[in-house]
């Protein structure tokens, strides 16, 4: 019979992981009297610290990840190459935990957990100021740009974010603007959302639980390399890390992720025999991605015609884009006018039924195009998206600094591994995008993590609904 573990409320509260630590105790409810002859976590023999496998602390988010306990065995071990003399010596007595996932886990996770977050840590203590944060992402942004001693300033102004002198001026990019990079004398880094995003969508307050963050461009500007472009275009692809993306792949498909995971009933498709079913999916119009990644095509209504015109016999179906049909932004195309070309209007529901019922897609820069090219969808681009230009979608475009053809793993390494940060919405902590993808497949991790109000959503929605009407009768601009 294993020992009884008796850990006091304060020790839950700051490690609420602890009993991961101690697989062979058994460990006695949060609440529990201690009992006599049970070992109390924290006391005498089971005295703990990190010691050398000290994790960083993220703002206000800190978890560990091994603990070095002198007074008990420890599981075997095998040794890392990476260990320093002090982790070597702390070795025997160190016990190992996925504070993701609340479990022990070995020597090998636990160092990839705590490099990732050196590494990142150690990134964000580059960064000076913030620019161009929205009020309501600043205690997300907080939490994952921190490190040990808090986080850098949120700047109100251009000026006032450039007159630090002590890092890079970390700016969302949509909004920062070439006259403030002409005026910079500090490097820039760019920060959008991921590819991987979140349960709901921005315009409605959820929060990001991927990131991109690019000193060069940004992803979706064509005009101008990027670290996303950069890595695609030379990084030599290991097995291994084809094999993850494979997995990575394997698991967005099992499980249907899609970037915002909106859900909502969608209409089975009616019966188009002999004629290839072309999914067209609609964009806000004044996106940066179409700004800086559209082609001739540039509008919603031109896309819609275009295909018609270059697929006159197909079965089309029209999906536009989810933010659009919030009344925030802009891009709104009537129904009537979407009929001209389209077979099928979807106002509302969830794209990734449509995803199995479709043979193609078309799009100007959407994700989407990624998305289909996932679940092995012929893609048409009829502007210069990230995952253009390699050999993988038809492009009506040119592309003449993408020259390199790759697989989809190799693509799929790039954008969902080597390029973007993951959040896990459940500790507050940098994670692999495994964790990320298993926190979207259990919707009830992310209950709660807008930080609007619910009645305070219930109103923007209404609102929205209004601004949509006006969009219709062109009362506002479309």
């Amino acid at each position: 019979m294993t020992q009884k573990l008796w850990i006091p409320a304060a020790l839950r509260q700051g490690l609420p992981h602890l009993p991961a630590f101690f697989p062979d105790f058994t460990v006695l409810p949060e609440g529990t009297p201690c009992p006599d002859g049970a070992l109390i976590a924290g006391e005498g023999a089971a005295a703990f610290h990190e010691g050398p496998w000290s994790a960083p602390r993220f703002h206000d988010v800190k978890r560990a990840v091994g603990l070095v306990v002198p007074g008990l065995p420890a599981p075997p071990h095998t040794l890392d190459e990476r260990l320093d003399a002090a982790q070597r010596a702390a070795l025997p007595f160190s016990r190992f935990a996925d504070p993701f996932r609340a479990k022990p886990t070995n020597l090998t996770e636990a160092l990839d957990i705590l490099s990732m977050w050196r590494v990142i840590e150690a990134e964000n203590r580059r960064i000076g100021a913030f620019l161009h944060m929205q009020a309501w992402k600043r205690d997300a942004i907080a939490r994952i740009f921190g490190h040990d001693d808090g986080h850098a300033p949120f700047a109100e102004t251009p000026a006032a974010a450039l007159a630090q002198r002590q890092g890079v001026v970390l700016a969302w990019a949509a909004r920062l603007t070439a006259e403030t990079e002409s005026q910079a004398q500090v490097p820039i880094w760019r920060v959008e959302d991921g590819f991987i995003r979140s349960i709901g969508l921005g315009v409605n307050f959820a929060l990001a639980a991927s990131l991109a963050i690019d000193p060069i461009g940004m992803h979706y500007d064509a005009t101008r390399a990027s670290r996303l472009e950069g890595i695609l275009a030379e990084t030599m692809f290991a097995p291994e890390l084809l094999a993850r993306a494979a997995a990575l792949r394997a698991e967005i498909l099992r499980h249907n992720i899609t970037k915002y995971n909106v859900t909502g009933a969608v209409t089975p498709l009616p019966p188009s025999p002999g004629r290839q079913r072309i999914l067209v999916v609609g964009q806000v119009e004044d996106d940066a991605s179409i700004l800086f990644g559209a082609g001739r095509v540039r509008s919603n209504l031109g896309l819609l015609r275009a295909v018609r015109e270059a697929a006159p016999d197909a079965f089309i179906i029209w999906k536009p884009h989810p933010d659009v049909q919030t009344g925030y932004r802009r891009g709104y195309l009537p129904a009537r006018k979407a009929a001209q070309f389209a077979d099928v209007v979807l106002q509302q529901g969830d794209i990734r039924p449509i995803f199995a019922e479709a043979d193609a897609l078309h799009t100007m820069t959407s994700l989407a195009g990624f998305e289909a090219l996932l679940r092995g969808l012929a893609v048409t681009c009829w502007g210069r998206p990230f995952y253009a230009g390699w050999g993988l979608t038809t492009d009506m475009e040119s592309f003449e600094r993408r020259q390199r053809r790759l697989t989809l793993d190799e693509l799929v390494a790039g954008s969902l591994i080597l390029y973007p940060r993951y959040q896990d919405p459940v500790t507050g902590l940098p994670c692999a995008p495994e964790v990320l993808l298993e926190r979207l497949a259990n919707p009830g991790d992310w209950v709660g993590r807008s930080p609007r109000s619910p009645a305070y959503l219930a109103w923007w929605k209404l609102q929205g609904l209004m601004l949509r009407g006006l969009r219709h009768i062109r009362l506002v601009r479309r």
